[in-house]
């Protein structure tokens, strides 16, 4: 991961400003965050990334389930049961769409956190 400079801010001295003709021509500042502070970044993002793939195969094989089940019940007149299947179908589309938008949404903040 390549760390992108910051913003970079330009200082004019000017009559009413004279201490700034002391602190030169630019200031750069560089934010943002230090991975390599951390002893353990490296086993962290590996832990996270098994996390997400498991959560991911627990949402699929969720989704297949209920749906099966949803497909039997609703076939077979069980109205109760297929309408309990329909609602883990949503449950495991939420699921699988918050499990998979997590990285996305935690890489976003990063890159937003780098441009501050």
């Amino acid at each position: 991961m390549t760390m992108r400079s910051g913003p970079r801010f330009a200082v004019t001295p000017s009559a009413s400003a004279p201490h700034l003709a002391s602190m030169g021509t630019s200031i750069v500042a560089d934010v943002g965050p230090n991975f390599g502070a951390v002893d353990g970044a490296g086993d962290l993002r590996a832990i996270v990334g098994a996390l997400l793939t498991y959560g991911l195969i627990i949402a699929v094989l969720m989704l297949v389930i209920t749906a099966a089940t949803w497909a039997i019940a609703s076939s077979s007149g069980s109205w109760h049961t297929a309408q309990k299947a329909k609602l883990g179908c949503f449950v495991a589309l939420g699921g699988a769409t918050l499990t998979g938008a997590a990285l996305a949404w935690a890489n976003w903040l990063l890159d937003i956190g780098a441009h501050l």
